[in-house]
């Protein structure tokens, strides 16, 4: 994973951005459960950012790798469903490398 291109970028924003989905899954019981609403605002707001970054990506790689619509169209949903960008990195990204 080269962090000076675009892909490898993708990569770590795919795995930071898997990490983030889980996390913010986990402090959704603090703050609905348990009514500790810090953990989940600071957990949601990186989300956030690595998810519009996780997307910005796979689109700056799609116009640079000249991607194909259904494969740009899989790693924007596998930003949606969890664990999904995990299996992007390793299925996908990791063999445009």
């Amino acid at each position: 994973m080269n962090f000076k291109t675009l892909l490898g970028q993708l990569q770590l924003l795919a795995i930071l951005e898997g990490i983030s989905y889980i996390s913010f899954g986990l402090t959704m019981p603090l703050k609905y459960i348990w009514d500790i609403k810090g953990p989940n605002y600071y957990v949601g707001m990186a989300h956030g950012v690595l998810f519009i970054a996780y997307c910005m990506w796979v689109v700056l790689v799609h116009n640079d790798k000249k991607l194909p619509f259904k494969t740009t169209a899989l790693l924007l949903v596998s930003s949606l469903v969890p664990f999904m960008t995990f299996w992007a990195e390793r299925k996908i990204l990791k063999k445009l490398d």
